[in-house]
C-alpha cells in the first residue's frame, strides 16, 4: 500500500503546480501579444475585431500551438 505524501512532498508538488501555472500564463500572454501585434491594426478603426483580424488571430493561435506541440514532441522523442 502506498504511503501518503509527506508535508515536504506536498509542498514540492504545490510548488511544481505553481510553476506550471506561471509557465502557462506566460505562454498564453506571449501568444496573445504576438498574435495581437501581427493581426490587429493599431489604429483601432472599429470597436470590434473585423473578419480579417478574427481570421488572422485564429490562424496565428492555431500555428502557435502547432509549433509549440511539435517542439515539445521533438524534445521528448529525439
Amino acid at each position: 500500500m502506498a504511503s501518503s505524501p509527506s508535508a515536504l512532498d506536498k509542498e514540492q508538488i504545490f510548488g511544481m503546480a505553481e510553476k506550471e501555472m506561471e509557465y502557462r500564463v506566460e505562454l498564453f500572454n506571449k501568444m496573445t501579444q504576438t498574435c495581437f501585434k501581427k493581426c490587429v491594426d493599431n489604429r483601432y478603426k472599429e470597436s470590434e475585431l473585423n473578419m480579417g483580424e478574427n481570421s488572422c488571430i485564429d490562424r496565428c493561435v492555431s500555428k502557435y500551438w502547432h509549433v509549440r506541440f511539435s517542439l515539445v514532441y521533438f524534445w521528448m522523442y529525439h
